[in-house]
């Protein structure tokens, strides 16, 4: 994996467990989440148009159908994505959660990307997935992690490999990725907006008239989070390229201190097993 690949995937898990740490003070987490993935499918379209005015129309070479299928496919499961994660961390303090809905993903991604990728197997890969594993473990016997919401996480971890699985296909068949990405995540943020109906939607725009610019500033860091992650997943395997952006645990450990939500010694060791396993998977 190039070094330019490395960097996106920091800087993409950076943002992201930024975007989530503010996802989790939110009074209203569900329609939160519907809001800023509806400002970051707005901040995706920009770029997907600039992207089209300078290198042609996406999804229209021979493998555009598959290409546009594709992104669709990853488009539902975010849809059922960001719904897991907002029920998640309603229940659950933001360290498990994330650490357990990152770290599940990887441990899905990673047997899948070999058998279908046929991404190679090493030592290191087994030595990593244990290592990862035992992180989970520890992650998931935090205390204040409920049992409802280490169930949340999970669903999330399912969803979050789905995509990842769905987007890498999509890019398999030549998809553009900003447009890719632009696409689905326009297509989960409709998916979302129905799924809240009108009662939901009329709080929502109250929740926007009060909280305008913060809601904003999160869905704006989860659109260029997702941009940095679809251009570095365009040049690597999608098992190195999701298992080393889960080091982003560590950085939602962090914020997770910073708002409150004082991790305890077994969610700062999971966290830290599960940012070496995914450090061990990607040097494999």
């Amino acid at each position: 994996m190039s070094t330019t690949a490395v960097v996106l995937v920091i800087a993409s898990a950076l943002l992201h467990a930024l975007w989530n740490a503010g996802l989790r003070v939110e009074p209203d987490k569900d329609r939160g989440v519907v809001i800023a993935i509806a400002v970051g499918s707005l901040v995706a379209g920009v770029v997907a148009v600039v992207t089209a005015g300078l290198h042609g129309l996406p999804f229209t070479g021979p493998d555009g159908t598959t290409a546009l299928a594709w992104t669709v496919a990853a488009g539902g499961f975010e849809a059922v994505y960001f719904w897991t994660l907002a029920r998640a961390l309603s229940l659950g303090p933001l360290g498990p959660v994330y650490t357990l809905s990152r770290g599940g993903a990887v441990l899905l991604v990673w047997p899948i990307s070999i058998a279908v990728w046929h991404e190679p197997v090493f030592v290191l890969s087994i030595v990593g997935s244990a290592v990862l594993l035992a992180g989970l473990v520890f992650s998931g016997a935090e205390r204040g992690a409920s049992r409802r919401a280490v169930m949340w996480a999970l669903a999330c971890a399912a969803f979050i490999a789905a995509y990842h699985l769905a987007y890498k296909a999509a890019l398999q068949a030549h998809g553009e990725p900003s447009a890719v990405f632009a696409l689905s995540l326009g297509f989960a943020s409709v998916i979302n907006i129905v799924r809240l109906g009108a009662s939901g939607r009329a709080a929502a725009r109250v929740m926007l008239q009060k909280r305008r610019w913060r809601l904003i500033s999160i869905g704006v860091i989860c659109s260029v989070a997702f941009l940095l992650f679809m251009q570095a997943l365009a040049t690597g395997g999608a098992g190195v390229i999701v298992t080393l952006r889960n080091t982003s645990v560590v950085f939602a450990t962090a914020f997770a201190w910073r708002i409150g939500d004082r991790p305890g010694w077994r969610q700062l060791v999971g966290a830290s097993l599960v940012a070496v396993g995914a450090v061990l998977l990607s040097w494999a």
